[in-house]
């Protein structure tokens, strides 16, 4: 039953965080095994819902930080990123609106790419899970206040990036 209700919510959320297939599956099948390995220590200080997005998040933190040390290291090549899967294009509109719809995409992913974590979780959890910020602090165990200054400054900082884009487009 927690897989039905859960898996697409925990595969989009790592999706988001990591841009790989692939790794956003593993991860999903990490946080099932992590459940099923601490159902019975829940406290249910929080929802299952902010518990379970807890876990997903933070073994999207702990794939990214590994990721960052292989990077550093040089000893693994860095994952190549395929933005093609999260793109979306609507089939209504005429090749060329689909074009610009799909660049379009592929620039915003790569601003939110270019977020610091936190800001990118935040911006994520936010925009594209539409979680409310109250149960973003709780998941991400920082206050309200946190969640509405990490919100600003992503916003702020996609803004910047996007102009950058735009600039170096036209």
């Amino acid at each position: 039953m927690l897989v039905e209700t859960y898996q697409h919510k925990i595969y989009n959320t790592a999706y988001n965080l990591v841009y790989d297939t692939g790794i956003a599956e593993d991860i999903t099948q990490e946080v099932f095994v992590s459940i099923y390995k601490s159902i019975l220590t829940f406290n249910e200080k929080s929802s299952i819902d902010t518990w379970i997005y807890r876990i997903t998040i933070n073994k999207c933190y702990d794939c990214l930080r590994a990721k960052e040390r292989r990077k550093k290291t040089g000893f693994i090549s860095t994952f190549f990123l395929s933005n093609e899967d999260s793109i979306q294009v609507s089939k209504n509109h005429n090749p060329e609106t689909q074009l610009v719809h799909k660049e379009n995409a592929s620039y915003l992913i790569t601003a939110v790419n270019c977020l610091p974590l936190n800001q990118k979780t935040v911006f994520i959890l936010a925009h594209i899970e539409e979680l409310p910020q109250k149960e973003i602090a709780e998941i991400m165990s920082l206050s309200l206040k946190a969640i509405e200054s990490l919100l600003q400054r992503a916003k702020l900082n996609l803004r910047k990036k996007l102009s950058t884009i735009y600039d170096r487009r036209n």
